[in-house]
């Protein structure tokens, strides 16, 4: 179990259950210059949340959308009617949730992993409760399972450490995969803290990830907060370093993995691990099994890639003389694409580190950590 708390603030926690049933996210939008903190406590609330990325990272926004199934229960059982209205009304509050963004699969394994447990529960006034409370029961895991994924990830940076005789084993990331994405430790970042508390010399580089800039903003935010020794790059540094030697092992997370292991993660991901198969540095992702999605094969063709404003692209928002501003670094009539994630082929994968253990990124691998999935047709 987990003994040692990061140095870093928590993203989301229950209010203590009273008449309405509310929990308490820290909005992202603000980091790393402002601390706010957003109450919520319906199922719009929730979905706004996810939509906007006040909360981010594929395992969060499950987490979050599973306290929104809670919701939706409390929601649809204060309209009068009978059992077939409640749970009509409860249905089109669910679809709401899972409209809130299209590629992170934990949201709707989260949604499923509710709704499955409602259908044990008797149908009282105590239900919306009890999935509040198996919520804290799914947030619990998601802590522990991170913390497995780190300790299967560190086995990794043992062995590079050991042969680089003391000198800093240098680990390149991409996005936002910590400690901020989930409950604690995070998925890629997870064997980086496990390694850092362990006294391994590490170094990490940190995409900057436009156009939120999610490393940026976060990771860097993240590793400062904990001490782990870190340089902010431009995106399109990562080939360079990696061409002079500079990088030992690139650790990504991710948002949905195919049954054959093909990985949906942040754009820009294709393109480091291109780089890193050119170079031949070891190219792993971190994900915990929620993250699977069982029900398809290939992820070009059949993973949902989510389009943003363009707007984040055409501006740059950042603190100025202690303000929030948005800068426009284009002409003002540009038109923009925002991709908001890639598709990275299982080929170019060294491994997929789950909270099982490390395996290939194909139908075998999988299937060898997740015996459960024999009998899937993929």
């Amino acid at each position: 179990m987990e003994t040692v708390q990061l140095p870093i603030p928590r993203s989301i926690w229950p209010l203590p259950a009273r008449q309405t049933l509310a929990i308490e996210i820290l909005d992202q939008r603000f980091l790393p210059h402002h601390t706010r903190v957003n109450r919520l406590e319906t199922v719009l609330d929730c979905a706004r949340a996810i939509r906007d990325m006040e909360v981010r990272g594929a395992p969060l926004i499950g987490i979050t959308a599973a306290f929104g199934a809670a919701f939706a229960v409390q929601e649809a059982k204060r309209l009068e009617g009978s059992t077939h209205e409640w749970q009509t009304a409860m249905g089109h509050l669910i679809a709401q949730l899972r409209a809130a963004r299209p590629t992170a699969v934990n949201l709707h394994w989260a949604i499923e992993q509710q709704l499955a447990y409602m259908a044990t529960r008797q149908d009282d006034e105590k239900l919306a409760l009890e999935l509040f409370e198996h919520a804290i029961v799914l947030m619990d895991e998601d802590r522990e399972t991170c913390r497995r994924i780190g300790t299967h990830g560190l086995g990794l940076m043992r062995q590079i450490a050991e042969r680089k005789n003391g000198e800093p084993v240098n680990i390149l990331t991409h996005c936002n995969a910590g400690s901020l994405a989930v409950v604690a430790w995070g998925t890629a970042t997870a064997p980086i803290y496990l390694a850092h508390l362990e006294g391994l010399p590490i170094h990490v580089w940190v995409d900057e990830t436009r156009p939120r800039n999610q490393g940026a903003n976060l990771t860097a935010y993240e590793l400062g907060l904990a001490g782990v020794p870190h340089t902010l790059i431009a995106d399109n540094t990562g080939g360079h370093l990696m061409q002079q030697g500079l990088v030992d092992l690139c650790l990504v997370g991710c948002d949905r993995v195919t049954a054959r292991g093909d990985v949906a993660n942040k754009v820009g991901t294709y393109l480091k691990a291109l780089s890193a198969n050119d170079n031949g540095i070891p190219f792993y992702v971190c994900l915990p099994s929620s993250t699977i999605d069982w029900g398809i094969q290939d992820g070009l063709a059949e993973i949902p890639i989510e389009t943003r404003s363009p707007q984040e692209v055409r501006y740059v928002r950042g603190m100025v003389n202690g303000q929030w501003q948005d800068v426009l670094i284009c002409p003002p009539d540009t038109p923009a694409l925002n991709i908001g994630f890639d598709v990275t082929p299982a080929r170019l994968i060294t491994g997929l580190i789950t909270e099982r253990g490390i395996c290939q990124a194909n139908k075998e691998g999988l299937r060898s950590l997740f015996g459960e999935m024999q009998d899937v047709d993929v």
